[in-house]
């Protein structure tokens, strides 16, 4: 539900890379034409006066309805010399109370948003419990997709063109199933090929996180949360009021930050969150049943990690899932930005705002720590924060990306892909913002070409 855009630097490297149109100032137009903002205290107010609830996506503050701990967290900020925003923490350098796609305390997600809505429109059908199997391509020109629908095969064509939106991982599957992709990867899987293309499943990115825990003196959202009465109030809060903390993100504080100052760029997402939990057998977190004393969550991600994995499929049949290989921290620059982000976070818990509030000393002394001990505890710990992009990235040629700036795949005629796929880098923050920023600029590109 964290709503921010990331910083100019992220969109100003897309257009640098041969893709005019995609740079931060062009972007944020984008952006503005679909975010209506609202707060805790007022219903949502558009920025544009024509707008309506059906095409637009809330972006909420909700930070009146934040834990008390958000301030201890600030307070630790400027202790720390962060940067704090004057307004709200929606782009670029600052630390806050993080904004969250909510509606009337429900997640307003780009379906809620837009899809819902345009659902009632005489010409769009959505197919449920369907599954694209292959896309159709007739003398390098994208036809239609075979799918099974009930259980049966099923041939949709496609009367302009073809908008693959399945995401970073089934975007480039189903680019190789249908026989566009590496050349060596189609052979070994016994798929004829249509059109060698090397950099399809190539350039994967995602952001790395890591959480620490600590144990507070004061009360947490884990008395509310773990205790019977507690989530009996919190469970009608929600039920009768859509508030209270089943309505807000867990994710409250945190931003965009420079691990230190000597950096060019930031480098670091951060965040801060008045709960704990600890992962269980397979990294499944007990979210309804934080630990059994006050506690909260400090942590971090690289916001533009270096290294590049992969989407390579397995078999031609398409319901075996393709092998990821996410390939993090293979590169030194990685490395070196996990140990000063970690250095950032001991300077954070070392301030006298954290200090206070501890009923525990820190478990990990991340400002004196061994470099090695750090990155140890980094393989061990981190997860994936769900932010993968690249895989059919957008750029200047097949010899180097898989789309062009309007998001044409590179060869084939009516064939687009329209989602984080097509990043050319990893944005600085939660990829929420800009995938729906991309689908409204594809939208814009599609409906300009249709006009000429």
């Amino acid at each position: 539900m964290v709503y921010h855009r990331g910083q100019a630097k992220d969109y100003d490297d897309w257009e640098s890379v041969g893709n005019p149109g995609w740079d931060y100032r062009a972007v944020k137009k984008v952006y503005e034409s679909f975010e209506d903002f609202s707060t805790a205290d007022a219903s949502p107010r558009s920025q544009n006066s024509g707008a309506t609830d059906e095409n637009r996506l809330t972006v909420h503050d909700a930070s009146a309805s934040y834990h008390p701990l958000q301030h201890d967290f600030g307070t630790a900020f400027l202790e720390t010399g962060l940067v704090r925003p004057d307004t709200l923490c929606l782009e670029g350098e600052g630390v806050g109370p993080y904004l969250i796609t909510t509606r009337a305390g429900q997640r307003c997600s780009s379906a809620t948003a837009f899809l819902h809505p345009a659902a009632k429109r005489s010409n769009l059908e959505i197919l449920t419990n369907t599954t694209v199997t292959k896309i159709n391509i007739t003398e390098r020109r994208a036809t239609g997709v075979s799918c099974r629908l009930a259980n049966k095969s099923v041939e949709i064509l496609a009367m302009r063109e073809v908008l693959l939106c399945a995401g970073t991982v089934n975007s480039p599957q189903l680019l190789q199933l249908s026989g566009i992709g590496p050349g060596a990867l189609l052979q070994s899987n016994d798929i004829p090929p249509i059109l060698e293309h090397p950099h399809v499943g190539q350039h994967l990115q995602d952001h790395l996180g890591i959480s620490y825990f600590y144990r507070a003196n004061c009360p947490t959202l884990n008395g509310t949360l773990r205790s019977w009465p507690g989530r009996l109030s919190a469970g009608i809060q929600y039920l009768f009021k859509r508030s209270g903390p089943l309505s807000l993100s867990v994710n409250q504080i945190g931003g965009l930050a420079r691990s230190n100052p000597g950096v060019s760029a930031i480098d670091t997402q951060l965040y801060c969150n008045p709960v704990s939990y600890q992962p269980t057998e397979g990294e499944v977190r007990k979210l309804t049943l934080p630990d059994p004393y006050p506690g909260f969550i400090m942590g971090f991600n690289p916001c533009r990690p270096t290294s590049e994995g992969s989407i390579d499929i397995c078999s031609s049949d398409p319901h075996v899932p393709p092998r990821i290989s996410t390939n993090y921290l293979t590169t030194q620059k990685d490395l070196d930005g996990v140990l000063s982000m970690a250095r950032l976070l001991g300077r954070i818990q070392d301030t006298r705002a954290i200090r206070n509030i501890l009923s525990h000393p820190p478990d990990l002394d991340l400002s004196n720590m061994d470099e090695d001990k750090i990155l140890d505890d980094f393989r061990e710990r981190s997860t994936t924060v769900y932010h993968p992009c690249g895989t059919c990235r957008m750029g200047t040629d097949i010899q180097s990306a898989v789309v062009d700036a309007d998001l044409q795949v590179f060869g084939i005629e009516g064939l687009r892909v329209v989602d984080a796929s097509i990043f050319p880098n990893i944005t600085s923050a939660n990829t929420n913002a800009p995938t729906i920023m991309v689908a409204h600029e594809a939208a814009r590109r599609i409906l300009k070409s249709l006009a000429t």
